[in-house]
């Protein structure tokens, strides 16, 4: 898959007094990154009912990042699973590219009416760069 990148600035609502950004806005800054990643994948074919719940997120924060800085984003999707997709999500400032923060999350693909996970579709797979999967007989 290819790396996906996005670029924003840090606003001054995201900051606490010392103008660092509070650390509850990383996984914001995450959810900007995968909701861009998914727009671009509508417009390569993934379908518009799609439906990823976090399973589970993890940040490391490496440095500070401050008010009115520019920050670019970085996604990959490390894993399709079964049902089950893992994303890497690296926070660099835009003007060094010096790395201030690595995001994990791990998604589970759900059927919503029903509210539990179902197969990744393979449409989901191809938009996200990967190979449909193999049906075998058995």
């Amino acid at each position: 898959m290819d790396l996906y990148r996005h670029t924003f600035r840090v606003r001054y609502a995201e900051v606490d007094p010392q103008s660092v950004v509070f650390n509850s806005r990383y996984l914001e800054y995450a959810d900007v990154l995968v909701s861009e990643f998914f727009r671009e994948a509508r417009e390569r074919g993934m379908p518009s009912d799609v439906e990823f719940h976090v399973r589970r997120a993890e940040v490391d924060y490496l440095a500070p990042i401050r008010l009115e800085e520019l920050i670019e984003g970085r996604l990959t999707v490390v894993r399709i699973g079964n049902s089950s997709m893992e994303t890497l999500i690296t926070l660099h400032g835009a003007e060094e590219g010096d790395l201030r923060a690595e995001i994990r999350l791990h998604n589970v693909h759900v059927d919503l009416p029903e509210g539990r996970p179902t197969p990744v579709p393979d449409a989901v797979r191809e938009a996200f760069g990967f190979p449909a999967r193999e049906v075998t007989d058995v």
